[in-house]
């Protein structure tokens, strides 16, 4: 591929992730890493602060920064681990188990499109590409 068309391509899915994160935050009231950190929490149960940057892939402070906010919301509890006060530990509140069930009622039934004009079919595909491109 020649760099005209990489560039297009990568400027496109550029525009792509701020058309659909956006749209993902006013549908659900959640950003999209803030999401994912709850859903991770919740399908994982409590882990530490670090392990969380590792598995989304972000900066220390950008963790800060989402479990900050999630926890003035009663989403997140953080507390220093007994055994290593350097270490701080996050689980998942009720109230955040709530509010994650109840987006998945709402939006995440086959005929509800807020989120994606593509079929499952083509989802499916621009996943596996994408987690082709981030691996």
């Amino acid at each position: 591929m020649n760099l005209r068309k990489l560039s297009k391509l990568f400027y496109q899915l550029k525009l792509a992730n701020q058309e659909m994160t956006t749209k993902f935050e006013k549908e659900t009231g959640f950003s999209i890493t803030r999401y994912e950190l709850m859903l991770f929490l919740k399908e994982n149960g409590q882990c530490s602060q670090t392990n969380l940057q590792n598995e989304l892939k972000i900066d220390s402070a950008a963790v800060t920064r989402h479990l900050k906010i999630l926890e003035e919301k009663n989403y997140v509890i953080r507390e220093r681990n007994k055994n290593n006060n350097r270490e701080v530990v996050v689980r998942i509140t009720e109230n955040a188990t709530k509010e994650l069930e109840h987006c998945e009622r709402e939006f995440g039934h086959p005929n509800k499109t807020m989120m994606s004009p593509l079929n499952e079919e083509e989802e499916n595909t621009l996943l596996n590409l994408l987690t082709k491109l981030v691996k």
